[in-house]
């Protein structure tokens, strides 16, 4: 996907606020839509995909965070709050938002944001037909694709699937947080050490078959490590 043609929906009541950063967005390349509600955002969906949304959390009719629950991951979720307080930060990236931005936000800052976060596709496309098989589970980086043992899908959000390809390209090595920031979502992504365990606590989760194992183990004082033997097949 080129970044400078992404699609992106901004979903915010403020129709100053929406205009600002659909504006903004636009003179970088990107192809933007604005909608003012959750049933605006649908409709805008049904109407054309796209790569990224802007969402408010407070909105009349279906909040962010019920929109954010439903939509599973996909697309990526750039999350606004004018609230901007941990617990809500917190709640959102647990529900699968990929980052988050205390409103006010600087346009220029979100525009960083969104560029870690499409940044992310274009790299996958550089492995064309790589998994990374671990304990019976398969990383597809082309579909984007975790396996269960089993061979149930394990429905990613893209922050997720980045950390995870981190942590699986890198097994044995302890990671520190900023590592796995840098990894996982792009040097310019600033985003706190606390959302970044609640990311990994949201991964360790989809990562449990029932074995008892942890995939993910805590270094204390120091990081994380990915505690498994990993091995690249590449299909050409």
């Amino acid at each position: 996907m080129s970044e400078t043609l992404a699609r992106i929906l901004v979903v915010d009541d403020d129709p100053g606020i929406r205009e600002v950063l659909c504006d903004y967005l636009g003179q970088h390349g990107y192809l933007t839509t604005g909608a003012a509600s959750a049933i605006e955002m649908d409709t805008a969906l049904a109407g054309h995909p796209v790569d990224l949304i802007v969402l408010d959390l407070m909105m009349p009719g279906e909040d962010g965070l019920s929109v954010v629950r439903r939509l599973s991951g996909t697309p990526p979720v750039v999350m606004l709050s004018a609230m901007g307080e941990d617990t809500d930060r917190i709640i959102g990236l647990e529900l699968g938002a990929d980052d988050y931005l205390a409103k006010p936000c600087n346009p220029r800052e979100l525009l960083a944001r969104v560029r870690a976060i499409l940044r992310r596709p274009r790299e996958d496309e550089t492995a064309a037909g790589a998994t990374l098989s671990f304990d019976g589970w398969r990383l597809d980086l082309v579909r984007r694709e975790l396996l269960r043992p089993d061979g149930e899908v394990v429905i990613l959000s893209a922050g997720e699937f980045g950390l995870l390809r981190a942590f699986v390209e890198r097994p044995g090595r302890v990671l520190t947080r900023d590592q796995l920031l840098e990894a996982a979502r792009g040097a310019e992504a600033d985003v706190f050490d606390r959302a970044m365990d609640v990311q990994i606590s949201r991964l360790r989760k989809k990562l449990d078959d029932g074995s008892g194992k942890d995939l993910i183990v805590t270094i204390r004082g120091e990081g994380y490590r990915f505690d498994a033997r990993v091995k690249k097949t590449v299909v050409r």
